[in-house]
């Protein structure tokens, strides 16, 4: 098992190195539990793994209640950055931290080419 999660880590490590626009990342399971991450030390595990549970879950619902098919993203611009969350298979999400100067389109490259690493690892 550690094997694994080690493996997960190297991906977040690898979608953390492919732009520097990247803070920190984690993979989260869909009950909020951290599986791995690569977070700074003042960011508690345990905060990001329930509010990506928590956003997944109203993003799942306003996507089916607006008829807008089903969620693939979560998305949160706050003054100072990004929280980007997607869907890596039925059970995880990828949680995302960026700067607030972001390239998006390279963050969102950089997020699915790990999702893609992510769905063979979970």
């Amino acid at each position: 098992m550690a094997s694994k999660i080690q493996k997960i880590v190297e991906v977040l490590k690898d979608l953390e190195a492919g732009t520097p626009d990247i803070e920190a990342s984690a993979v989260v399971s869909d009950d909020g539990f951290i599986i791995a991450s690569v977070l700074p030390q003042d960011i508690d595990e345990d905060r990001v793994g329930a509010m990506s549970a928590t956003m997944l879950a109203l993003g799942e619902r306003a996507a089916s209640e607006l008829e807008r098919g089903e969620l693939e993203q979560t998305f949160v611009k706050g003054k100072d950055g990004y929280v980007i969350m997607s869907f890596v298979g039925e059970s995880a999400v990828l949680t995302t931290i960026a700067s607030k100067d972001a390239k998006l389109g390279l963050v969102f490259l950089e997020m699915k080419r790990a999702t893609t690493e992510l769905l063979q690892l979970i």
